[in-house]
């Protein structure tokens, strides 16, 4: 007779300190590239070993930066350009996800199952890909017009 573990699945718990590492990490190799002296709407390149980043200054305050991230692919008739929109905390030294894809505003946890099928941890994997993003390399700067 087969036995079957009904034991309920644990709710899932944030753990902040990892979340606010990754966070640290995206906002220490964000300010490698990011210009003291740059425009809004006037978008850049960050040329990689790996490929390059498209970023867009969408907004610029005292102590905080709304830039938009995007990896275009070459030939990506059939995948979506990665792109995401980074609060960049210059107070607090972090850089947070705040819209990916169709995701308009990322909450800290969703129930599970849920209607958009989005993972209990979404906001965790969407900065975890951005620091993946990140690691495209920076080997050189370009401004476009």
């Amino acid at each position: 007779m087969a036995e079957f573990n009904l034991k309920k699945k644990q709710k899932y718990k944030p753990n902040v300190s990892v979340f606010l590492a990754v966070c640290g990490r995206n906002y220490a190799r964000i300010l490698k590239w990011l210009p003291e002296k740059m425009s809004v709407n006037v978008p850049w390149q960050i040329e990689g070993q790996f490929g390059t980043l498209s970023i867009n200054l969408l907004e610029n305050t005292k102590y905080t930066q709304l830039v938009e991230i995007s990896r275009p692919i070459p030939n990506g008739h059939f995948f979506k350009t990665p792109k995401a929109t980074v609060r960049v905390y210059h107070d607090a030294q972090l850089a947070e996800v705040l819209t990916s894809q169709q995701i308009y505003r990322l909450k800290p946890m969703y129930d599970y199952p849920n209607i958009h099928m989005h993972h209990s941890d979404e906001k965790f994997q969407v900065n975890a890909f951005l620091e993946d993003l990140l690691k495209i390399g920076s080997r050189r700067v370009t401004c476009q017009s």
